[in-house]
Formats: structure tokens, C-alpha cells, sequence
């Protein structure tokens, strides 16, 4: 059998069906929209690609030959085939779907961020499955959008990989968290005294988080003194609780947590950059339905949980 295949278009594809289903050459011109010459001209080619007749007459009709009644069924699934390739369906109900959908974020967002996204994502799709991943699973994120293996990644460093496509959620901007008997008066987080105080740092697997706070630091001209190093965001507040460390974090973050301990917030010492929340995601989902609405759930979540306004930094990025 040859591997070279014949060059017939979808038109034609679709004038023998037309053919075959009404076995006239002037009732298919006028369901198609053209000429009977024009038609004749489609069912000559269609007899030299096929090697049949096709359509014979008998008396003053036309009738199938036997090859061409068994085309009937092969033709019509061509057609609904390429209709498919051409018109994909995409039907997604996110409240009856039971599809399992994979998240992957840094630690520093679960304990505000990540239950406002469970919410919401159980409010409207309650027989769905979610799962939150690390951001090193799998080879790490951006392996895994591509993979297809995840479906999201949420963060917020500087420079995220220019191949993927990209929404800001919200802002936030650095603040400074400490015990509220801290020696160093409310008030009085000078960049001297920040820079003479002792310091506690995360640094995780992938050291994201870390990596950005120190490029903030490095623009702004202060060094702090580490003193003490932790693999988990959620472990330092308690930590806070029990020394004269200072930590530098998010407000998001800081806010939730002086709203279980005794703790305390204090500004950043020096003008910072706001910190930009965005979701990543690969091209091989952009235009997927359930995509779409899994997206849509972490923006509202996003939006109903930022501490600062969503300010002109940079640009949707393909959507």
C-alpha cells in the first residue's frame, strides 16, 4: 500500500458525501451552493481517486454502486472527523465534573491563599478533585505545565519563564514580622536598626521565595544579618514567638498570622517594589474549558484576598 496519499480537500471530501446520501448531481449542486458543471467536474475526480463509477444511472435516476454504498459510513465519519479537528467541543460543567485538577505553589501562599481557592473550587465543583502540589514535583513546574501533569502554578518571582502564559492576581508588598515585645520599639524599624538587628530566612527547596526578598534587599541597598535559616515559611511565625528574630515576608502572609500570635507588623524600612501574584500555565491548556474555569476560580480568590490593589506593573501575558 503507498504511503502517498491523494490530494483531495474537505470540500471534496464533503461533495461525494452529498453525492452518495442524494445520488444526484443536481440536487448536490444545490445543496452545496454550486454548479451542476461544477459537480459533474468533482464526481469525474472523485471516480479517478477512487477507481468506481460511483453514481450510475439506471433509467432516469442515479444509483450507488456497490463500492460506493460501502463509502457511506467511512465518509461520514471523515466529515464529522475533521469537523472535530476544525470545531473542537470542549464541554466542561464544573459541577458535575469529576476530573482531578493539580495545583503547584510555594508554601508561603498556603495559609491564606490556598483555603481561598479550596473554597471556591468546592462551591462549584463539589465532585472534583484537587491537588496541590510542590513546586519541584515532577521535575519542577515548568516540566509539569508542559507535561501536562499540572495544570496551574501559582507565584511571584521577578522573572517567570517567558514561554508560558501568564496572569497577574494580585499585589502585595514586604513588610517586616516580629514578636510584639520585640526590643525594637513599634515604630522604630529604622534601616539601621534593621540592618543591626538578627534576621530569620527561609530557604526552601528551590529557594524562590528567599531569592526574591534578597533581590529587594540588594536594590534597596540593606543588608540583614541571618542568624537563623528554616526549610518551611510556616514554622517562622512560631519561631518569632519564642526570639528577637525579625522576618522579612509578605503582608499577606504577616497579617494572617498576627491574627493568631503575638505578633506584630512593621514596614518595611525602605520604598520597595509591590510583589506581583500571577498564575502560569502552558499553551497545550490555554483554550481548554475546564482550564479556563479552573483559572478563573484562583483569580476570584486572588482578588477577594489581596491586600494591595492590582497595580500597572506588567502585562497579560497571552491571554
Amino acid at each position: 500500500m503507498s504511503n502517498a496519499l491523494p490530494n483531495c480537500d474537505v470540500q471534496l471530501i464533503r461533495t461525494l458525501y452529498t453525492l452518495l446520501t442524494e445520488c444526484s448531481v443536481s440536487r448536490t449542486a444545490e445543496l452545496l451552493g454550486q454548479t451542476q458543471p461544477a459537480i459533474s467536474v468533482a464526481l469525474r475526480r472523485l471516480r479517478e481517486l477512487t477507481g468506481d463509477q460511483l453514481l450510475v444511472r439506471s433509467g432516469s435516476r442515479m444509483v450507488l454502486t456497490a463500492h460506493g454504498l460501502t463509502l457511506i459510513e467511512p465518509v461520514s465519519q471523515a466529515l464529522n472527523g475533521i469537523e472535530q479537528i476544525l470545531h473542537p467541543v470542549d464541554l466542561f460543567d464544573p459541577a458535575t465534573t469529576r476530573q482531578t485538577f493539580r495545583i503547584s505553589t510555594p508554601d508561603y501562599l498556603s495559609v491564606f491563599f490556598v483555603p481561598a481557592i479550596i473554597e471556591r473550587f468546592y462551591a462549584q465543583a463539589p465532585f472534583a478533585t484537587l491537588e496541590l502540589k510542590h513546586l519541584q514535583a515532577e521535575g519542577g513546574y515548568s516540566r509539569g505545565l508542559e507535561d501536562g501533569f499540572l495544570d496551574l502554578v501559582i507565584g511571584n518571582w521577578r522573572t517567570p519563564a517567558e514561554h508560558l502564559h501568564l496572569q497577574p492576581l494580585c499585589d502585595d508588598d514586604l513588610v517586616c514580622l516580629m514578636r510584639e515585645e520585640h526590643p525594637i520599639p513599634q515604630g522604630g524599624l529604622t534601616p539601621e536598626a534593621y540592618a543591626e538587628a538578627d534576621h530569620l530566612a527561609v530557604m526552601t527547596h528551590n529557594a524562590s521565595g528567599q531569592g526574591t526578598i534578597g533581590a529587594e534587599l540588594a536594590k534597596s541597598g540593606l543588608v540583614r544579618r541571618v542568624k537563623t535559616t528554616l526549610p518551611y515559611f510556616c514554622i517562622a511565625p512560631y519561631v518569632l514567638v519564642k526570639s528577637n528574630l525579625v522576618f522579612t515576608t509578605t503582608r499577606s502572609f504577616a497579617k494572617h498570622y498576627t491574627e493568631l500570635l503575638p505578633l506584630r507588623i512593621e514596614p518595611f524600612p525602605v520604598p520597595a517594589q509591590p510583589l506581583r501574584y500571577y498564575q502560569l500555565w502552558h499553551a497545550r491548556k490555554h483554550r481548554s474549558q475546564a482550564s479556563k474555569w479552573l483559572r478563573s476560580v484562583v483569580l476570584a480568590a486572588a482578588r477577594a484576598i489581596a491586600s494591595e490593589p492590582l497595580m500597572p506593573m506588567t502585562q497579560d501575558r497571552g491571554l
